[in-house]
């Protein structure tokens, strides 16, 4: 942290204030965050300490700081930033509490991840409750991966705080999260202020001509400027980037201080804690003279002593570093282990033995191993694999090596470092490797590939059928549980590309086990829906629910099967489970699927509740929120820029089964436009994929599709295709489905009626409403106009009553077409709110508190009020009461 903050700031004005603009709004209760984004010594660090100290009376100040050395430390940062505001820890509620202890590492367990930034934000909304609060960050390009995302799951979420939050980061270096916040670039200064600065220097009189080059080569850069004088003239001979040469200025003042002082740099550019008391203990292991070194260093001005040791620049702290022969590196290191408490620093202890080791050290590779299961279980998966990798790399033993190897690789991959992990992979000899590791290689190579890409993503499945055959003799169960993750993966990628096909041949001659989805699916493939229903329908509905090990899969068998009970069960065990483990993953697939429940049946409220609390989940853990929902809703409400956009999205993602969602979507959204050769389109593109239950659902809306375009035989033969589905399946839903699409093609009003009929005996009011629209519209065109007016007013108002938005306006055509004009229909409530703001309204409605909202959607309870106020405004109410009594916002189902 620079030394210098009390220099003036130069041409800086417009950065100023715009830093003013952030920190007056904060004052106000609006909260923001600014990224100041710059090369090295452009001033950004100065920047902070300008709006520090312009605020100092009327804000409180936290700081903290990322480090180029403790990058593998969960949370260190945000630990950093929250410790003056612990004294507030009691008045948060016993989960948050526990979650941000462990994860500083004061309590033992695993904290629940995604809770951790939320713990965070109660805790500093409540220490900002009397006074605005200034967040201030610098070096946020070496923040620790667990507290960047923390970080900016805080920075998002402060709008309708006291809080203001400034983070300072290298431009070359982005920071996942942060890249998406509001950013600043801080370029270097112009000639004018430029001059002024390198005027404003005493410290050594230059002649004009070494001046003009200075400034030429500085190119505005005012640490550049500041610095390069005072290592005693200016260029080098050869070009080299800015920050080098401002680095070697601080190594010749390095190089004129007293051994004493210069080990004492060595030893505090390795520690990054900055606590005095741990440096000063750990110079004494090393004999160093602390009064006279400490003396002579801040006399250099490189360094600072008081509450931390703060360097005048993360520069010179990089130069002392790594100037620093690697003896006296390794000495600092171990001196600082030595001082280091091993019960409330242990991973930092670890860490620094293993930077003081220079061989081959199993105590050490030992003690960083324990390190790693207590960095997973904090939530920070990329020190894991860092202490993993160096545990390898100390290793003394070779099947110890390849463990630890596989390990760091597996944890590396989990923390998104995909090239890192397989780099580790490519470093194993796989020559020695036994069958269970040689799978394991495999496995994760088969991991890898997938999210590589396109081409990846077809190997990857390959790959880990390879490690179901290796597996076959010595481990049969754990080989059909690869040949099922192959299927899971299959499914992902879709069947369009050939993949699913390939892994269920192989799966042929998988070990025999017990019946299994594996078993089901098989016979599905090649026996047809006739034989493989019945197997499935049994793996599906027995005792043993087999489906718990593989839920994702299970939700879209449930959909082949046309089984909208079971489907539900599926996603109500998914969501309880979810909520009860603290599992992201298992919470986001039910809520989706909750979404994709709701749509089917027609309440499009709660389906936007779900998507909005998945969503929210999703940006608590850094990842993208899931698609397909979205693509679902929108094409039945009928909303075709929305649904465009999202057709873009979704094909750009590039996943195969995505891509197959959106294009069953997107002809949901023409047939209900009436625009039914697009709708043929789309349709047999969805149809073409032979993906589980989207082809089969699909099949409909080509039939319809096909038969409005006049493509009889396109329609026959997709009548067909849907016979043998729905004929197997036997359920209500599916046998209603195959009826109204059968009416369309044999113009029989039996049809229609057995498809009412059928319909009418689920929960699926989207499907009973389309096909009471199709009767409607047949008998009006038989000329039964009165018959027709009932059929299609009903139709008309089921439709307006769900929101299918599209399909009402088609309603109301026919309508006209009768003599009759369709009488509009009072909105939803959904329809004036965001998402979000759905979901708040629907957990409002039913009695949940602010604090209970803001728990579901990562919010903090202020920001919730700020919503609702909106959503008063929107409705024309204003008190929750209100909300209570908009039967829309209602569910008998609950919110969930």
């Amino acid at each position: 942290m620079p030394t210098t903050s009390s220099r003036p700031l130069v041409g800086r004005r417009d950065e100023i204030d715009r830093l003013l603009a952030l920190v007056r709004a904060a004052a106000r209760g609006e909260g923001g965050v600014l990224v100041l984004r710059g090369e090295p010594g452009i001033g950004k660090s100065a920047l902070l300490d300008h709006v520090e100290q312009a605020t100092a009376q009327e804000f409180q100040l936290i700081r903290a700081s990322g480090s180029e050395f403790e990058g593998e430390l969960p949370f260190a940062a945000l630990h950093q930033l929250c410790v003056p505001a612990l004294t507030h820890l009691d008045t948060l509620s016993a989960l948050y509490r526990e979650s941000l202890l462990v994860a500083f590492g004061l309590a033992d367990g695993a904290p629940d991840p995604f809770r951790v930034g939320l713990a965070a934000l109660e805790l500093l909304s409540t220490a900002a409750g009397t006074r605005p609060m200034l967040c201030l960050v610098d070096d946020a390009h070496w923040l620790d991966t667990a507290s960047a995302r923390a970080l900016t799951f805080l920075a998002r979420r402060i709008a309708a705080e006291p809080i203001a939050m400034v983070f300072a980061a290298r431009d070359r270096d982005p920071v996942r999260g942060l890249d998406e916040l509001p950013g600043l670039t801080v370029g270097g200064l112009d000639d004018a202020h430029a001059r002024a600065l390198l005027a404003g220097e005493k410290t050594v009189t230059l002649d004009e001509r070494v001046r003009d080059r200075l400034l030429a080569e500085a190119r505005g850069n005012p640490l550049a400027l500041i610095e390069l004088p005072k290592a005693g003239g200016f260029a080098p001979p050869e070009p080299s980037p800015v920050a080098s040469r401002i680095e070697r200025s601080f190594l010749a003042r390095m190089a004129e201080l007293p051994v004493d002082a210069r080990r004492l740099l060595i030893l505090a550019s390795a520690d990054p804690t900055g606590d005095p008391a741990l440096l000063w203990a750990a110079a004494r292991r090393l004999d160093i003279d602390v009064p006279a070194a400490s003396a002579a260093a801040e006399a250099s001005g490189l360094i600072r002593f008081d509450t931390r040791a703060r360097f005048c620049h993360p520069l010179a702290r990089s130069a002392a570093y790594r100037a620093a022969e690697p003896e006296r590196r390794h000495a600092a290191h171990r001196a600082l282990a030595e001082v280091t408490d091993p019960e409330t620093a242990g991973d930092r202890r670890a860490w620094h033995r293993a930077q003081a080791t220079t061989g081959p050290d199993e105590e050490v590779a030992a003690e960083l191993e324990l390190s790693a299961s207590r960095a997973q279980a904090r939530g920070g998966v990329a020190a894991a694999a860092a202490f993993l990798e160096r545990a390898a790399a100390l290793s003394l033993d070779p099947a110890k090596q390849t463990e630890r190897t596989l390990a760091a690789a597996r944890t590396t991959l989990e923390a998104g470092g995909t090239d890192a992990a397989a780099d580790l992979l490519a470093s194993v000899d796989t020559e020695t490797l036994d069958v269970p590791q040689h799978a394991s290689v495999d496995l994760l190579r088969g991991r890898i590939a997938f999210v590589q890409g396109a081409e990846g993503a077809v190997r990857g499945p390959e790959l880990i059928l390879r490690a179901a055959q290796r597996l076959a003799a010595v481990d049969p169960e754990r080989s059909r549980e690869c040949y099922v993750a192959a299927l899971e993966m299959g499914l992902v990628v879709g069947r369009a590309a050939g993949v699913l096909d390939r892994v269920l041949d192989e799966a042929r001659s998988a070990p025999p086990g017990p019946p299994d989805l594996l078993d089901a699916l098989v016979r599905l493939t090649t026996e047809g829906h006739q034989a493989g229903v019945p197997a499935l329908r049994r793996v599906l509905t027995g005792d043993d629910a087999g489906w718990t090990r593989t839920p994702a899969l299970a939700t879209v068998l449930a959909d082949e099967l046309w089984d909208i009970e079971l489907h539900a069960t599926i996603v109500d065990w998914l969501v309880r489970t979810g909520r009860d483990t603290g599992s992201p993953m298992t919470i986001r697939l039910g809520l989706s699927q909750v979404a994709l429940h709701a749509v089917l049946t027609g309440n499009f409220g709660r389906a936007m509740a779900a998507i909005a609390e998945e969503e929210a989940i999703a940006d608590a853990v850094g990842d993208a929120p899931q698609l397909y929902p979205r693509v679902h809703l929108a094409a039945l409400r009928g909303r075709r820029e929305e649904m465009l956009d999202l057709f873009a999205e979704a094909t750009t993602r590039g996943n195969g089964q995505l891509t197959a969602n959106a294009h069953w979507a997107t002809a949901v959204l023409y047939n209900g436009l009436a625009e039914y050769p697009a709708a043929l389109d789309a349709a047999t593109r969805a149809v073409a994929s032979g993906d589980l239950f989207l082809a089969g659902i699909a099949l409909p809306e080509l039939v319809e599709a096909a038969v409005r375009c006049g493509e009889h035989a396109v329609a026959r033969s997709a009548l067909d295709s849907l016979a043998e589905r729905t004929e197997s399946a036997g359920t209500a839903f599916a046998l209603g489905i195959a009826a109204s699409a059968r009416a369309l093609v044999s113009e029989a009003e039996a049809d229609h009626l057995e498809a009412l009929g059928q319909l009418a005996n689920g929960p699926l009011g989207v499907h009973l409403a389309r096909a009471r629209l199709r009767y409607g519209e047949w008998l009006r065109r038989e000329g039964r106009r009165r018959e027709a007016r009932e059929h299609l007013r009903t139709a008309h108002e089921r439709l307006s009553d769900i929101g299918l938005e599209a399909f009402t306006r088609r309603a109301a055509d026919e309508l006209r077409a009768t003599g009759e004009v369709a009488r509009s229909r009072t909105g939803h409530s959904h329809d004036h709110l965001t998402m979000q703001e759905t979901h708040i309204a629907r957990q409002v409605a039913a009695g949940a508190t602010s604090k209970e909202v803001a728990t579901r959607l990562f919010l903090s309870p202020r920001t919730v009020d700020a919503h609702l106020r909106n959503i008063f405004r929107k409705l024309g109410i204003t008190s929750r009461r209100q909300l209570r009594d908009m039967p829309d916002l209602v569910d008998a189902r609950g919110t969930s």
